[in-house]
């Protein structure tokens, strides 16, 4: 059985990744440090654009 990762994030799912609020995944796609998407009014995230995110934090070390 294979398990599928899905390509497009919703606020809700970035946020329980991050363990951060609503409000702050959504000052992160303000301030342009998460890439996101309008999908018919719905905000999306990219996993990719996630884990860039995480990698880049590790690497300042913050």
């Amino acid at each position: 059985m294979t398990t599928v990762t899905p390509v497009l994030l919703t606020v809700d799912e970035v946020k329980v990744l991050l363990k951060v609020g609503r409000t702050k995944v959504y000052d992160l796609i303000r301030t342009h440090r998460l890439v996101s998407i309008k999908v018919d009014g719905c905000r999306r995230i990219p996993a990719d654009s996630v884990a860039e995110f995480i990698r880049g934090q590790i690497e300042r070390g913050t």
